[in-house]
């Protein structure tokens, strides 16, 4: 499969939050992604599709407040499409971006019983940051970092 990674666009939005929770099994995850990702940040914002079939997307951005630093908000792969590299490739494409735009790290944030995500950022090179309090399933992580029993998980890739 020839995996063509583009910009995200504004017309990518109801392809994506249509087929969202279903991607997390149920879970919701909508409330996570407002349309103003794919609005404001499709420079560093990526999807794959086939035809109009989505396989995955990354959404990113350069912080404001520190250019050096790049941040993933989300990135997502259709389950029928995983392990065949297309979170890699999404992630690959994003981090040539914000290199090449001054960022010399990415960081990104997971939920500490989200395993599988935790174990993909770790295969493509990310490290886990040394958390201020607790550890669940092994993993240690920044108690109430997104609000009251939101723990995460922070995660840094050096550019």
């Amino acid at each position: 499969m020839m995996l063509k990674t583009q910009n995200i666009t504004s017309s990518d939005y109801n392809l994506v939050i249509d087929q969202l929770n279903d991607w997390w099994g149920g879970r919701q995850m909508t409330d996570m992604l407002p349309r103003l990702f794919f609005k404001h940040f499709q420079e560093s914002s990526f999807i794959i599709k086939d035809k109009e079939q989505v396989l995955g997307f990354l959404i990113g951005f350069i912080s404001q407040s520190n250019p050096q630093i790049a941040y993933v908000h989300f990135i997502g792969v259709n389950p029928n499409f995983r392990n065949k590299h297309i979170g890699r490739t999404l992630y690959s494409t994003f981090f040539e971006t914000v290199k090449n735009k001054g960022a010399r790290q990415v960081e990104c944030v997971t939920s500490p019983s989200n395993i599988s995500s935790v174990n993909f950022h770790k295969q493509i090179g990310f490290n886990m940051i040394e958390g201020d309090s607790g550890n669940e399933q092994g993993l240690s992580y920044f108690k109430d970092y997104d609000g009251p029993n939101e723990h995460r998980v922070l995660l840094q890739f050096s550019l």
